[in-house]
């Protein structure tokens, strides 16, 4: 048997039976048939079977996203669409929707950062900036703009959920659906006028 593959069924199963809060190491490993302290030998901590476990979830999530993008769409549906699909799969998955959980994300977020977690959806930033730069080919999105500065306001986007502290957790999701909304309709409207721009009109 592959002791650290059944604890982590066994942590999986109770998580998203019980929450993380609500689940504890003497539970996971009596589910598993072993000693307590057996978990120590494959994880240093609740926390982090619970990373290990919340990340695959969330690579599994966003790949189902990307595949169901249809490119060839109004970008502006797209990255409503997207937004969309990753709120409902956050809020569908007992794993995932932990992330929103007022007693238990300080202790997630720490681990997340400390582990560099967006590191595990690196794939997202290679083919999503394919497809700015096909709506930039196809005048669909301002070409002013580098696709790489485009990629790193949308990955501002994502930063923002690891400082829902510091924002204010009452805020979200909305507040990162509202930023969404304005960040593309920034990149879609007409470029504005520099300060240069009009201070030599002056």
């Amino acid at each position: 048997m592959d002791k650290k593959a059944e604890i982590y069924r066994c942590g999986k199963h109770l998580f998203s039976l019980k929450g993380f809060k609500d689940t504890n190491v003497a539970e996971i490993m009596k589910m598993a048939g072993m000693a307590a302290g057996t978990f120590y030998n494959y994880y240093p901590s609740k926390e982090t079977l619970f990373l290990d476990i919340y990340n695959e979830e969330n690579v599994i999530l966003k790949k189902s996203i990307m595949e169901s993008l249809d490119v060839n769409a109004d970008p502006m549906h797209t990255m409503q669409q997207m937004m969309l699909l990753n709120y409902q799969g956050m809020n569908s998955n007992p794993i995932l929707r932990e992330w929103y959980n007022r007693d238990v994300f300080n202790k997630i977020e720490k681990s997340f950062c400390e582990e560099k977690g967006l590191k595990n959806v690196d794939f997202l930033y290679s083919n999503f900036i394919e497809i700015v730069r096909e709506w930039q080919a196809a005048g669909r999105m301002r070409s002013d703009i580098d696709a790489e500065l485009i990629m790193a306001m949308f990955t501002a986007l994502i930063v923002a959920e690891t400082h829902k502290d510091e924002i204010g957790i009452q805020y979200f999701p909305h507040l990162i659906e509202y930023l969404a909304e304005f960040t593309m309709k920034g990149l879609l409207d007409c470029p504005a006028r520099t300060l240069n721009e009009e201070e030599d009109d002056l």
